[in-house]
């Protein structure tokens, strides 16, 4: 028999009378993103920011290999005239994109290789990724799955229904995590329905959501989006993706304090970016600042190496000489696990150094 909080989530899809993918719109003032939020054009962006037009036949050659897109209320933070802005160089494409550097592959984890039914990531005991979508409110240049083929993993219907019916036969599998793309970018009324049907499996103990979206467009998180993480049964982590404090403002707090309210957990992980967070006075500060907001460091990643993305890479030695000085300046919990995602690997590999050089 579905628990109160499982009626709810089953009443607001309308899965509770028929247990399907689509349902009607539940008519709850769904979210949808406006036409203009999202900039696509790196003319308009530099003329923006007020930077030199010189740029754009490389920011344009780049855009053709994976295309632009950034929100403007994400562009709004950025420092017009500073081409080394921190959130710019996450977004802006440049060319050393298209070189071609050896030991940089489309698949740099070999996620294809773990695929058990289109949709589902299977790589650890005990938990899978469900790749909710393939959109996302913004490209990073970075992105691991900037090449990832979508259109032959992200479920439709069917597809769907194979990867849930997956999941109830594995009762092994006690956690799901929302990925894609950005699963946020569903619209409320897709993700209740998504989240209606997970909530029924008894061996599910945790659901988590790997996010950007309330970052870098805050106005995603809606009413919609805090009653659905209300309704959730089981505990909800949000693991949210900030690389610099200046991602934080006023309007991201606000969204960040009302989904805690809702009873989301809050993790952040960051990817360690050359010319972006390189500095241990960057890192110290997005520690501080992300506690700030209620928001616990949770993992800081070495970059993956993706093709296309080499331009951003800091050598493993540097990484752990920053990582060792976090640990002089900052106490313990605002420390992130320095971690490296290997091909192959049974989790996450922890890069520590030396034994010597290890925090007590």
């Amino acid at each position: 028999m579905p628990s109160r909080h499982e009626t709810e989530l089953l009443a607001g899809s309308g899965l509770a009378e028929r247990p399907a993918i689509i349902a009607q719109s539940d008519g709850r003032g769904d979210w949808q993103p406006r036409a203009d939020a999202l900039l696509t054009d790196s003319a308009e962006l530099l003329e923006l920011l007020s930077l030199d037009a010189a740029l754009l036949p490389a920011a344009e050659a780049a855009a053709l290999a994976f295309p632009l897109k950034v929100p403007r209320s994400y562009v709004a933070r950025m420092a017009p005239g500073q081409l080394d802005d921190p959130l710019l160089r996450q977004v802006l494409g440049q060319a050393p994109e298209l070189d071609t550097v050896q030991g940089y592959s489309e698949d740099p984890l070999a996620e294809q290789a773990f695929t058990p039914v289109p949709g589902i990531l299977h790589k650890y005991h005990g938990r899978v990724l469900l790749l909710a979508t393939g959109a996302c409110a913004i490209h990073c240049r970075y992105c691991f799955r900037r090449h990832f083929p979508y259109q032959s993993h992200v479920p439709d219907s069917q597809r769907l229904r194979q990867a849930l019916d997956w999941l109830a036969g594995r009762e092994d599998v006690t956690e799901v995590i929302l990925s894609g793309g950005d699963p946020l970018s569903l619209s409320d009324r897709r993700l209740r329905e998504l989240l209606a049907e997970l909530v029924t499996l008894p061996h599910l103990r945790r659901l988590r959501i790997h996010t950007r979206l309330p970052v870098v467009m805050p106005e995603r998180v809606s009413e919609g989006l805090l009653s659905i993480i209300g309704a959730c049964p089981q505990p909800m982590a949000l693991v949210l993706h900030i690389n610099h404090a200046d991602e934080l403002d006023g309007a991201v707090g606000d969204v960040l304090e009302r989904m805690r309210a809702a009873g989301a957990v809050l993790l952040n992980q960051a990817v360690l970016l050359r010319g972006v967070n390189d500095t241990v006075e960057a890192q110290c500060r997005l520690s501080e600042r992300v506690y700030e907001y209620g928001v616990l460091p949770y993992y800081l990643h070495q970059l993956d190496a993706v093709a296309g993305a080499s331009h951003f890479a800091v050598p493993e030695s540097e990484a752990l000489a920053l990582h060792r000085a976090m640990q002089a300046r900052l106490p313990g919990y605002l420390v992130p696990r320095l971690v490296q995602e290997r091909p192959h690997a049974l989790s996450k590999t922890w890069l520590l150094g030396d034994v010597d050089d290890r925090a007590p």
